[in-house]
């Protein structure tokens, strides 16, 4: 799978981590950045480039961390045809893909550890869309 990740400043070790275990599975990886813990950056700048590559259809997938991953979720919600799943734990990494098809993952380095992050990751690649009665909420997001 191609996937895009990037970061900002208080996102950038576990953008690093994740795009090394992306790696090691197998998959193409898109580093939107930022490239370094320093200085501090706007969020937006390097997380709306991995939303419009998700929406332009170049990468399959999206990864987006920040301090909180609330705003990096919110820039990537800002771009048409990207459905971003900001997520803390097994569950909501789970239920992002089977009920809302989330092409964009968020995640906060300041709200979990290394270890739960890349867990999360693993589990919102392996779980598939359920589709059904979801298939109908999707396409109503997709009129807006």
């Amino acid at each position: 799978m191609k996937i895009a990740i990037g970061s900002d400043h208080a996102g950038f070790h576990y953008k690093e981590a994740i795009k090394q275990f992306l790696i090691n599975l197998g998959h193409e990886v898109i580093d939107k950045g930022t490239y370094a813990e320093t200085p501090s950056v706007d969020y937006p700048l390097f997380i709306r480039p991995v939303a419009e590559a998700v929406a332009a259809g170049e990468v399959e997938r999206g990864v987006v961390l920040g301090g909180s991953g609330n705003g990096e979720a919110i820039a990537a919600n800002r771009v048409r045809g990207v459905r971003c799943g900001l997520c803390w734990n097994e569950e909501s990494a789970r239920l992002c893909r089977q009920h809302n098809d989330a092409n964009v993952i968020s995640l906060g380095e300041r709200m979990m550890s290394e270890e739960t992050a890349l867990k999360l990751v693993q589990i919102w690649l392996d779980t598939p869309f359920e589709g059904g009665r979801h298939l109908a909420r999707i396409q109503e997001l997709d009129t807006y």
